[in-house]
């Protein structure tokens, strides 16, 4: 059984056991999250999408930690005019534990 979700402005496709990285969510560690949005699920062969979203699908998951991601470079230069800028960047993240995906 596997989904495909939509949180942060991304989508990602999900199974239950699996662990995946997502734009920082506001819950505390330890704590379950569940994502409405659903986009599409197939449960052995059957596949359903939606319209935008599966009507009564859920995933369910556990918050198991947030981090921040690598750092990121971001530099900035215009040649002939002495302009350069150079900049640092680390991406919010929370990971989740799928534990859950429910049918409509």
């Amino acid at each position: 059984m596997l989904a495909v979700i939509k949180t942060g402005g991304k989508q990602y496709i999900v199974t239950p056991g699996q662990k995946i990285k997502v734009e920082k969510l506001l819950q505390e560690e330890g704590s379950e999250v569940v994502f409405d949005e659903v986009l599409l699920i197939q449960d052995n062969g059957k596949i359903e999408i939606g319209t935008p979203f599966v009507q009564g699908a859920k995933v369910k998951g556990k918050v198991i930690k947030h981090g921040k991601g690598e750092k990121l470079v971001v530099f900035k230069f215009k040649p002939k005019k002495r302009e350069q800028k150079k900049k640092g960047h680390r991406q919010l993240f929370t990971e989740v534990e799928v534990i859950k995906i429910q049918t409509g």
